[in-house]
């Protein structure tokens, strides 16, 4: 019987019977139509959410590869404007929390623009405790609000 099994599984090697890409950057299949510069590329490629600790509008080394990554993009495609939400999801009241989330956009915001981005293609927003990814008790879960959103446009609004 073991011997029948280890037939079966040398059979069992694909390899040769699949085709896989033969490079670590191939397209992914239904990703090859992104043109290059669309907003699809920018979500895909760059990231447009930066994460911060609770009660922080600091930026640390994780966002900082993010925004060093949004700020080549912007620069590299000087068509798109960009909106910078803020959110947060920290105790305190509504006040706080929609200024803790300005706090978070203008920080981003001024780290994009010290990276070289045309702060006339910029402008940022708090939004508080609105548009939550995901309502929860958990600390786990409620990092997952106290972000910023780099948001392309084609106007600025």
């Amino acid at each position: 019987m073991l011997t029948a099994c280890a037939a079966l599984l040398a059979g069992c090697n694909t390899t040769e019977q699949v085709a896989t890409p033969d490079v670590t950057n191939a397209p992914a299949i239904g990703f090859a139509r992104i043109a290059p510069g669309s907003e699809e590329a920018f979500m895909l490629n760059v990231g447009r959410r930066t994460y911060f600790s609770a009660g922080s509008a600091e930026i640390d080394d994780t966002a900082r590869m993010t925004l060093d990554k949004q700020a080549a993009w912007l620069q590299e495609n000087p068509a798109w404007y960009a909106k910078i939400q803020g959110f947060a999801d920290d105790p305190g009241n509504a006040a706080d929390n929609t200024a803790l989330s300005t706090r978070r956009a203008n920080a981003t915001m001024a780290y994009l623009i010290g990276k070289g981005v045309d702060p006339r293609r910029l402008w940022a927003k708090g939004y508080g405790t609105q548009r939550k990814v995901r309502d929860c008790p958990e600390q786990e879960c409620q990092a997952q609000n106290r972000r910023t959103v780099t948001n392309l446009r084609e106007n600025k609004d």
